[in-house]
């Protein structure tokens, strides 16, 4: 029987890890998982040890609000140079190296305070880092994009695959020594902030040892701000409607939505409300313009000679200009590329795919309590095995999925996160076994795993390069918001359930089948960006 000539063989695959650019990335994955370590585990036994409440613990978690955020601020790691530093190192890699370098900057400070008696600065020093590492993630998954082929669907994967080891190992691996170091006598918090300081300047080796990526960016940011700026001098009476209302309003409502509503009593149901309006604006601007885009590409007129330089300044036109092409642009662009229809299928996908996954995640630790395990159970089982299995199952599924395509890689990591979903319902029906938490661990692992490293490699070729750190950031807080919003309802579901653990748990494996449609429908228009058939 011989082998399709057009599938590499195993030995080719595993050899793509070689690739100098595919090291570079696993070392900037650790980069980008050492700062979750941080403000995450470190901080919350420091402030343990100090003697804090829980409540002031359970603040730092609001930190983390971050990196859901931070597609709000991602256009501006597409658009604005640094001054100096890019000149030297470009667009992506000063980014990186200014933001690893704000991050030990923080962390340094952090090592100075005493949280116990100056809780107030130690919170802002911990915002500070979590807006410079939310940030530099932007510009680490933005040049692992633009550093890689978007073609070539294979390295696509194994790009991913390393992403996803090196912050597992940033976080874990890396994650560990400052525990270990502080049971000694001899270290301090303090010392033990001061040499994760150092650790991070010591990562920034690796994007000064990079080559800065090649690509067409400026020349295309620069083509679309020609487009604005044409449909600015002479708009019709839609273009009037987005440029002078829509936008501002949008622009205005964000920054008041940010600033937490001054003028008027806190309360929740603003955020959703604006959210709403938020987006009901958004559509109405995105597809005003892909309208508009459409009707100049066809011939047809624009609209008629209304000159909105005439009655602003060209100075203010250029800017407006500046705003539609950073903020506005990237999701334009995605949609006009891709058609409205299929554009709302692939967003849905990515905001359903992990939902299953994201409520097994939320009350997993609940459930070993209750079910009889104990906390070294845990640490064990779920959390040391757990890393190792993620890493190993990481560069073999990206093999796999190089082989047979991202397509039938997100299918079966679909399907498979439903499997092993359905081991935890196992665990409940049979009581607390240890035998059994070992294998539901590696299956979990192993799916969490392929299907991480197919839908990263995903997210990654739907990208466009001209705005790449952008639309990954959007699509990749799509897909956070989703695991995060949805998902803090799974307590509420449990307790819906009377504790009923094997239905709970039977509930999430079904749960991954409305973004399996949703991915069947995008299946041509996936095939066609990665050549797969």
């Amino acid at each position: 029987m011989q082998t399709n000539p057009s599938k590499p063989s195993w030995f080719e695959l595993f050899a793509l890890y070689k690739d100098p650019r595919l090291l570079r990335i696993f070392g900037l994955g650790m980069a980008s998982g050492f700062p979750w370590v941080m403000i995450g585990s470190a901080m919350s036994a420091w402030l343990s040890e100090e003697g804090l409440s829980r409540t002031n613990i359970g603040f730092f978690g609001f930190i983390f609000i971050a990196y859901s955020i931070n597609f709000l601020w991602s256009p501006l790691v597409d658009r604005v140079s640094i001054p100096f530093v890019g000149r030297y190192l470009g667009q992506r890699r000063s980014w990186i190296v200014v933001t690893q370098v704000l991050i030990a900057m923080c962390c340094w400070m952090i090592a100075s305070v005493s949280p116990s008696q100056d809780l107030a600065w130690a919170k802002f020093l911990a915002l500070g880092l979590a807006l410079a590492a939310a940030t530099q993630d932007i510009a680490i998954d933005a040049f692992r994009i633009d550093s890689l082929p978007n073609e070539d669907s294979k390295l696509m994967s194994a790009g991913a695959a390393m992403a996803t080891s090196g912050w597992w190992t940033g976080f874990a691996g890396l994650g560990a020594v400052p525990l270990i170091l502080v049971d000694l006598d001899s270290w301090s918090w303090g010392d033990v902030y001061q040499m994760m300081a150092v650790a991070m300047v010591l990562l920034a080796i690796v994007p000064l040892t990079a080559k800065e990526p090649v690509t067409q960016r400026e020349a295309q940011q620069q083509s679309r701000n020609a487009v604005y700026l044409s449909h600015l001098s002479q708009g019709g009476l839609t273009q009037q409607w987005v440029l002078r209302l829509c936008v501002p309003c949008f622009l205005a409502l964000l920054a008041w939505m940010i600033l937490g509503f001054p003028g008027f009593d806190h309360s929740e149901s603003y955020y959703f409300q604006s959210g709403f309006v938020l987006l009901a604006l958004l559509f109405f601007i995105v597809r005003s313009l892909v309208r508009i885009e459409g009707h100049a590409l066809n011939g047809a007129d624009v609209g008629e000679n209304l000159s909105f330089a005439s009655k602003f300044s060209e100075r203010v036109a250029r800017m407006v200009s500046w705003l539609l092409v950073s903020f506005v642009e990237p999701l334009t662009e995605f949609f006009r590329r891709n058609g409205v229809s299929l554009a709302l299928s692939v967003l849905l996908f990515i905001f359903l795919f992990k939902i299953g996954e994201a409520f097994l995640g939320r009350m997993s630790i609940v459930f070993y309590k209750e079910i009889g395990f104990s906390n070294s159970d845990i640490a064990i089982y779920s959390k040391v095995i757990s890393w190792w299995v993620t890493i190993v199952f990481s560069l073999i599924g990206s093999a796999v999925t190089m082989r047979y395509g991202i397509l039938k890689g997100l299918f079966v990591g679909g399907f498979s996160m439903a499997v092993s979903n359905l081991m935890f319902a196992l665990i409940a029906l049979t009581g607390p076994s240890k035998l059994l938490l070992v294998a539901a661990v590696v299956v979990d692992g192993f799916t969490t795993a392929w299907s991480t490293v197919a839908f990263v490699a995903f997210l990654s070729m739907m990208c466009n390069r001209a705005f790449t750190a952008s639309q990954y950031a959007l699509m990749a807080s799509l897909g956070t918001l989703g695991r995060t919003f949805l998902a803090s309802y799974s307590g509420w579901l449990v307790d819906y359930l009377s504790g009923n653990w094997a239905l709970f748990f039977a509930l999430t494996a079904l749960m991954v089948l409305p973004s399996l449609l949703f991915l069947y429908r995008i299946r041509h228009r996936l095939r066609s960006l990665s050549h797969e058939f």
